[in-house]
């Protein structure tokens, strides 16, 4: 059963990882490692922040022309 178990969490880390949602809990970690007073986004502004990010980029390709 715990080969099951290990399996399961290894799916669980790369679904994660290749969905980006583990991009929040990295950026948690690192903000607190940092400075341990520092307000820390809430996820709904850290991935709105991300996606602007994303958007300003040219090599992203979400512009229109």
């Amino acid at each position: 059963m715990s080969g099951v178990r290990g399996a399961l969490a290894k799916a669980r880390y790369f679904v994660r990882e290749f969905s980006g949602e583990a991009a929040y809990d990295r950026y948690v970690a690192h903000a607190r490692s940092h400075d341990p007073g520092a307000e820390v986004l809430t996820r709904r502004a850290f991935e709105r922040a991300r996606t602007d990010a994303r958007e300003a980029d040219p090599r992203e390709g979400f512009g229109c022309c």
